[in-house]
Order: structure tokens, then sequence, then C-alpha cells
């Protein structure tokens, strides 16, 4: 196994994410002292010549304590209400700590909708190496004011927002800083025999099994998440880690590549193309037959006589997913309306244009606008 110093070693651009439980230490407030401590852990990976992102949570959390609200499980309203109560706060807090160091910091509030508009989230991409070149450091939170997780797309947790910044921003290394050392082989907080696994090179049934679920209760992510966040990772070169908040000088560790933690290696990159449909969320779905599963699984595009059945309604350019005998296998860019595609599917290719009545993409995805999930 390569050493933990020449894997970790060299990251340069690096995206950290802090957790509810981690911002409040096991309290229903802000923690000054970790946020103190992060900041200036970041102001010392920063003179080691290192860019740095922050992922933070806790602003529903912060903002139901200022209002003093105790919402049922389920009352989304409130909920959004408190985000935007302590958004506000947790921005202060963070502005205070980073201040200490002469560090501007910028709020990026996104959703699961500015990632799936591909303009969009090149705009975004554009602002966020604009504030790095400025040496400014970007922190994001999920808009949870404007998101409704029962009807509206959302990303759901942190860990995940928080790998596909780092995937789209061709990041070297998430951290992720939680409430636990790292992945156990079972639950540590049950067993006391359980054993901290340092190192996971592929994501196996067995590392799924000890993931478990929730460990703190206090956050939306649990180590399943972190899982999820892992595979985003992975598919884009970027390395992870999980590491404890309860570790002096944890970021700096982590980093420079010390024993500390659960690393997740990568060794895979596919294109800034292909990892942005993966995260895309899709507008509708096409379902399609075994043999033009094949087709997809040797890199060919998808012709319409593979297509069985549309879901949903789109327009061509859309994101869709595409489905074989009930399993999500791909997603893609349709070249293709959902009304079109129900007119064409099944027939050859050489009868488009004359269902169509013009001249039209005999593909209804093309095979680089394609990716298997």
């Amino acid at each position: 196994m390569t050493a933990r110093k020449d894997i970790l070693g060299d990251a340069d651009r690096i995206v950290i994410k802090v957790g509810t439980s981690s911002i409040t230490m096991g309290g229903d407030t802000a923690s000054p002292l970790f946020m103190d401590s992060v900041a200036d852990q970041v102001s010392r990976l920063r003179d080691m010549g290192k860019e740095v992102l922050i992922v933070t949570s806790g602003a529903i959390g912060i903002g139901l304590r200022a209002m003093d609200a105790r919402p049922k499980p389920k009352e989304i309203p409130i909920r959004q209400a408190a985000a935007s109560v302590g958004q506000s706060l947790l921005m202060q807090r963070w502005n205070e700590s980073f201040q200490r160091h002469g560090i501007v910091i910028a709020q990026i509030l996104i959703t699961l909708d500015d990632y799936t508009n591909r303009e969009r989230v090149n705009n975004l991409n554009n602002t966020i190496d604009t504030l790095l070149d400025h040496k400014v450091v970007p922190i994001f939170n999920e808009n949870d004011a404007i998101c409704v997780k029962e009807i509206g797309p959302v990303f759901g947790d942190n860990d995940t927002l928080s790998a596909v910044i780092a995937s789209r921003m061709d990041a070297d290394l998430l951290v992720i800083v939680s409430d636990v050392n790292g992945l156990y082989d079972r639950n540590p907080k049950l067993h006391a025999d359980a054993r901290l696994i340092p190192t996971v090179t592929e994501i196996t049934d067995g590392i799924r099994k000890a993931a478990g679920g929730s460990i703190s209760g206090i956050g939306t992510g649990g180590m399943a998440t972190k899982l999820h966040a892992a595979e985003i990772c992975r598919d884009a070169g970027c390395n992870m880690i999980i590491v404890s908040n309860e570790t002096e000088d944890i970021l700096i560790k982590a980093v420079v590549g010390e024993e500390v933690g659960t690393v997740f290696v990568s060794d895979s990159r596919l294109s800034k193309k292909r990892r942005w449909l993966k995260a895309a969320n899709p507008s509708g779905t096409i379902v399609i037959d075994e043999g033009a599963l094949r087709a997809l699984e040797s890199n060919r595009s998808l012709l319409p006589v593979g297509v069985t059945d549309v879901a949903g309604s789109f327009l061509k350019g859309d994101v869709v997913a595409v489905v074989c005998n009930g399993v999500a296998v791909a997603k893609g860019i349709s070249n293709h309306s959902s009304e079109e595609i129900r007119r064409i599917r099944g027939l050859r290719s050489d009868r488009i244009h004359e269902v169509l009545g013009r001249k039209s993409h005999s593909d209804v995805i093309l095979r680089e606008n394609i990716v298997l999930l």
C-alpha cells in the first residue's frame, strides 16, 4: 500500500466539509472555539500554498435556537425560516473567525437545480475561480431556505454537496470533519471492539455494511452519505478522508498525510462533462431494452430502436435517466424531446426523418453525452 503521505501530501486544492455536530461540538449553538480553530488551520494551509474551500452545515439548528422554535420533524416552513435566520448568524461567526487572520470569506448558497443547469454551473465555477484567485475563501451551504425536500431536487446532505463541489472544482482532496475518527468495521458507539478502517481503495458490500446508518443523529448525513460522497470523489480522481473534530490540528494532519481517520483512495477520473451528468438531476426517463444496454456498455450511442418507453416531460438538451429492467443504468443529454421520442421509439434510425417530418438526429443520445452509473 502506498504511504499516506504519498497519497495526500501533494494536494493543492482542498475542500473541507464541517457538519452540524462539528459546528456545535455537541451543543445547540455554534462553537467559537471550533470555528476559530478551523480558521487558524485554513490560514496555515494557505501559507503552505494550498487553496481551500469550505462546506458548512448548522444553519437550521442555529436558526431554531435563535427563534426558540421546536418544529415537528416534517414541519418544512419553520425549518426554512430557521435556515434563513441561522445562515446569517453562521456566516457572521465564520467571518469573525477568519477576520483574525485577515482572510476574506464569501457565502455561496446552492441547490441541485443550480448544479443541473450546465450554463449556471459554469458561471458558478467562474465565480469560484475568481474568488480563489483573489485569495478569498468560499463558504458553501445548501440553500435550505428555498429547498423543499418533498417536492424539489436537493443535495439532501452536505456530504454530497461537498463531494459535488470537490468534483466540479477539480479538488485534490475532500476532508470531511465528523464526530467519529473515521469508518469503523461496526458502529463504535455501540461496539467497544470496533476497529478503525484506515484506508479504503474500493467501496465493497462489506464497506457499505460497516457504514450502517447515522451516528450522531444531529445532522442529516450519516456514514452512508459519506460513502456516497466518496464515490463521487472517486469518479473525479479526488481523494477523500473522514476525520474527527476532536483531534487537535486535524485539518493540518489530514492534509500532510499523517495517519489519522479513514482515507478513500481514488484511482479514476471521469471527464468534467460526465461528472456533471452523473450528479445532475434528470428531467425525465428513457426506458431501454437489454440490447440497447449492451450497446451503451460498448461505448455506443443510444438509438431509437432500443427505446421501449418514455416517462416524464423533457426538452431536447435536457438530462435524462436511462433505465433498463427497472434499474437506472445511465444518464445522458437527450437529442429529442420526450414527445418526439414517444413517436420514434422502437424505430430504425432511417425512419426518424419520415416520422418527425424534418431532418433530425438519428441518435436518441450520443455516446459522448452518456455516462454509465
